[in-house]
């Protein structure tokens, strides 16, 4: 054996020895990011190359990972977003075969690089199957020394790929595991966060959408309630970077991307977008926003398919990785579970309020048929106390008492006016406004489907809130009589200063009206408050109707109950006169 073959052996038997060590290595973590860094950086060390990166394939055979090793900081911020496969790195995506090349810019499928990157020359690329399955691609560049990968490089790569695949399998397996856990305690915490006692205008949102955010991973996670292409956000949290833009978000109408939302509420999955679907309602098309920095969101809704109550977004910043499968699953999952909490917790609110309003009723019939008898009887004893002394001053002292349980009597009667006033108005706007809808609807053969959202049940003013009633009965009256549609949409939103409302069928439309005496009676209404009025209508295809008014102030204050008196003969200068005779003034 020559001096020479015995050192190609050493170096063989060196590069081996590497080979074992990296596939030792690669199997030391069970964190899936950790193992394709590994996996990256082995192979780098292996193969004597630079730069290194393996894209993991998403969907639509595009990339939804991409580690790189070699690259400083500084680089990476400077050339932007992460690539999704074009050029080389799509050819082997395409084509999972292994790839040598000595100049990378010499094959007709290279695409170029982006400002900032590092010159790049001499290529190996491998792909990274698991089981059957492409998983992903070893990209390695820039060989050590200056000289092109090998036969022996690409040998040694390809079979730390095929070792790798079985280390990638096993910690995407617990990856997954792991995000459907965190997923799972976020669907179990929220049933808790929604039935809590409230606390102002918190609605229990505010702690979902934060777990939504942890569960997803996301940098920006928003809870809305859409109306045509846009969304009210009802509430929205964000990382230490976004929680500035999530704030600013709450209680504002902003746009989503033209079809979006109506392919979310068809099929009811959830579905990812490459870019944000937000945009200011009254920023121009294609202006820089807040969230325009953000990348990859996924937007789920809140109950199945054709439910149409809400809106989830989820979104991660450029340079984060893709949405998981399961996270696209899971999403899903948390967003119905939220629409059945809302349901559940506005019933379980509803409960707590009729138990209120019987403690009130109970209260004031104990007071009537106990408390104020008594007191009735003790005044008539003290009056027949007359009888027996012609003393003034303790005539005087049977009058003054006599007064006092008079007063007494009287102020416990406003008390019991007032508990069984607040029971008789017990009626929230929302439960007049499904009234209203149950009635218009009693002639059709299917249910409306009904959305209401934002603090529907504030104070507002009567003129507001009956004329709100009125445009919804005939709104919907108009729809049942001509439209001939088979589903009918009624949306209110209550947001902020302005109550909205939309009325739209998927009837036989118009195309010229032949009555106006009803649409009139409609936007006479919005122009007596200050608000707007249209009727949209394609022949064919269906009509829309929209409704909007401002709120004005409302002043909430304690509602006093103010009673007549005569003067009548009995115990007492004054007794109140019946219920019936009270007026109440607000």
């Amino acid at each position: 054996m020559t001096d020479q073959t015995a050192a190609e052996l050493a170096l063989t038997q060196d590069r081996m020895r590497g080979l074992l060590d990296a596939v030792v290595s690669v199997a030391e973590d069970l964190s899936l990011e950790a193992v394709l860094e590994r996996v990256t950086v082995a192979a780098c060390e292996l193969v004597q190359a630079r730069y290194g990166a393996l894209g993991v394939i998403g969907t639509g055979q595009a990339l939804s990972h991409f580690i790189t090793v070699g690259f400083d900081e500084e680089t990476v911020r400077q050339i932007g977003a992460l690539p999704v496969g074009h050029g080389v790195l799509g050819l082997l995506i395409r084509e999972p075969h292994p790839l040598r090349l000595h100049d990378l810019h010499d094959h007709p499928d290279s695409f170029g690089f982006p400002a900032h990157h590092p010159p790049m020359k001499s290529f190996l690329g491998v792909p990274v199957r698991v089981r059957d399955t492409v998983f992903g691609n070893l990209y390695l560049t820039e060989k050590e020394g200056g000289g092109d990968f090998t036969d022996e490089d690409q040998t040694l790569a390809v079979a730390l790929a095929a070792a790798a695949g079985v280390t990638i399998e096993n910690a995407r397996l617990y990856d997954e595991s792991r995000a459907r856990s965190r997923w799972l305690e976020a669907v179990a915490a929220m049933g808790r966060d929604l039935l809590r006692p409230v606390d102002g205008e918190d609605n229990g949102l505010d702690l979902v959408v934060q777990r939504a955010l942890a569960a997803s991973g996301a940098d920006l996670a928003v809870i809305g309630f859409p109306t045509d292409d846009s969304l009210y956000c009802a509430a929205a949290a964000g990382t230490t970077q976004t929680g500035a833009v999530a704030s600013a978000l709450v209680g504002t109408t902003v746009l989503l991307q033209a079809g979006v939302l109506r392919e979310l509420q068809a099929t009811g999955r959830s579905a990812t977008l490459v870019t944000p679907p937000l945009q200011d309602a009254d920023a121009a098309p294609g202006s820089v926003t807040a969230w325009s920095h953000l990348g990859s969101t996924l937007i789920a809704a809140l109950g199945p398919a054709g439910d149409g109550q809400g809106v989830i977004l989820l979104s991660r910043a450029p340079a984060s990785a893709a949405y998981s499968l399961t996270d696209v699953e899971m999403s899903a999952v948390f967003g119905t579970q939220l629409s059945l909490a809302l349901e559940l917790a506005s019933v379980h609110r509803m409960r707590e309020e009729q138990a209120v309003l019987g403690d009130r009723d109970r209260i004031a019939r104990d007071l009537h048929d106990l408390v104020i008898q008594r007191l009735f009887a003790a005044g008539l004893s003290m009056q027949s106390l007359r009888r027996f002394t012609n003393d003034p001053i303790a005539l005087d002292r049977i009058n003054a008492v006599t007064t006092e349980l008079d007063d007494t009597i009287r102020e416990l009667r406003d008390t019991i006016y007032s508990l069984r006033g607040m029971a008789q108005d017990a009626d929230t706007l929302s439960s007049r406004i499904l009234a209203v809808i149950k009635e218009g609807a009693a002639s059709l053969p299917f249910a409306p489907r009904i959305r209401l959202s934002g603090p529907i049940d504030a104070p507002v003013s009567d003129d507001l809130s009956s004329s709100l009633l009125a445009v919804i009965s005939e709104g919907l009256s108009n729809a049942a009589r001509h439209s001939q549609a088979s589903t009918i949409d009624i949306s209110v939103d209550a947001q902020g200063d302005r109550f909205k409302l939309v009325i739209a069928d998927n009837g036989c439309g118009f195309s010229k009206l032949t009555r106006r005496s009803g649409l009139d009676n409609l936007k006479e209404r919005a122009t007596l408050l200050g608000g707007k009025f249209s009727v949209r209508s394609i022949l064919g295809e269906g009509t829309r109707l929209r409704w909007s008014a401002p709120v004005p102030e409302v002043t909430v204050g304690v509602r006093l109950h103010v009673s007549q008196r005569t003067r009548q003969p009995g115990f007492g200068a004054e007794n109140p006169v019946s219920p019936a005779s009270k007026t109440r003034s607000s």
